[in-house]
C-alpha cells in the first residue's frame, strides 16, 4: 500500500486527523490509539490495503469522536474557562466552540450561528465575555424550561395549573419544588440534553403530589418517565462538566 501520512474523518461537525504509523509486521490488526493530548494515531500493518484501511477506520469513527469527547471533558474540568476563541460550551447537550469578536463600535451581542457560539464584545475582557454568555444562558433557560414544561404538563395529570417557575444558580442541585408549589430550576440545566431536563422537570413536578424521596414519589416518576434512571445517570455524570469552573470563580 502506498500510504499516506494520516487521514481525515469527518464526525459531529468535526475533522479528525489520524496519523498513520507503519508496522512491518503483515497479517497483523490495524490498531488505533487515542491519546490524552488529543492525538489520533493508527498501527497500520504492512500489506494492508487502501480499501482495509478506510473501511476499519470508518468503523472507529464514532469510537475515536466519543474518546476526544471525553479527553476534552477531562481537560476542560481540570483547567478554568479562559472565554478564549476555540474554547468549547454546552448548550442542549451539544458542544459548541466559541468564537469571539472585538468590535468597539458595535453592540455587544452573543447569538448561535452554525453550532458556534459567537460573540461580539468592545473590550477584550475575559469577564465580560463571561458575563454576556452567563445572560444569554440564562434567557435560553427560561425559554427552553418554559417550553419543556408545558410540553410535559399533559402527562402529570395530578397538576392541575401550571406552576410558578423561576431560576436560580445552585452549586449543589439541579431544580427543586417548594412546599408552596414553585419549581426553582439551575440555569445551567439548559446545558444538558432535552432528555435530561425533562427529567429534572418531571421529578419537580411528581414533588407537587409526592413531598418526599418515598417509594410513591419514584412509582410516580417511574409512570411518567420509565427510562428516568438512565437520564439521571447521563446527567450526573456531566455535572462536573456543565457546572465547570470559571476564572472569575
Amino acid at each position: 500500500m502506498e500510504e499516506s501520512p494520516s487521514r481525515i474523518l469527518t464526525y459531529g461537525g468535526e475533522q479528525i486527523r489520524v496519523n498513520l504509523i507503519p508496522r512491518a509486521r503483515a497479517g497483523t490488526t490495524l490498531r488505533i490509539k487515542v491519546h490524552p493530548d488529543l492525538r489520533v494515531e493508527a498501527s497500520v500493518p504492512d500489506g494492508t490495503t487502501e480499501a482495509d484501511l478506510d473501511k476499519a477506520l470508518h468503523q472507529k469513527t464514532r469510537w475515536i469522536w466519543q474518546k476526544l469527547r471525553d479527553f476534552r471533558a477531562v481537560q476542560e474540568h481540570a483547567t478554568p474557562r479562559t472565554y478564549v476563541s476555540g474554547e468549547s460550551h454546552f448548550y442542549l447537550g451539544r458542544r459548541h466552540l466559541l468564537k469571539v469578536h472585538y468590535q468597539p463600535n458595535a453592540p455587544e451581542t452573543v447569538r448561535m450561528l452554525r453550532g458556534r457560539l459567537e460573540v461580539s464584545v468592545q473590550e477584550r475582557h475575559a469577564l465580560r465575555i463571561q458575563k454576556l454568555l452567563e445572560l444569554w444562558y440564562f434567557t435560553r433557560a427560561q425559554e427552553v424550561f418554559r417550553n419543556r414544561l408545558s410540553a410535559l404538563l399533559p402527562t402529570t395529570l395530578w397538576v392541575a395549573t401550571s406552576p410558578a417557575l423561576k431560576l436560580q444558580v445552585m452549586q449543589t442541585q439541579w431544580g427543586n419544588c417548594s412546599p408552596g408549589g414553585t419549581i426553582t430550576l439551575n440555569p445551567h440545566l439548559v446545558k444538558a440534553p432535552r432528555d435530561c431536563i425533562d427529567y429534572v422537570i418531571l421529578h419537580e413536578l411528581c414533588h407537587l403530589k409526592e413531598h418526599n424521596h418515598g417509594a410513591a414519589f419514584w412509582g410516580l416518576l417511574e409512570r411518567v418517565m420509565p427510562d428516568w434512571e438512565r437520564h439521571k445517570a447521563r446527567l450526573d455524570g456531566m455535572a462536573e462538566l456543565l457546572l465547570a469552573r470559571h476564572n472569575s470563580s
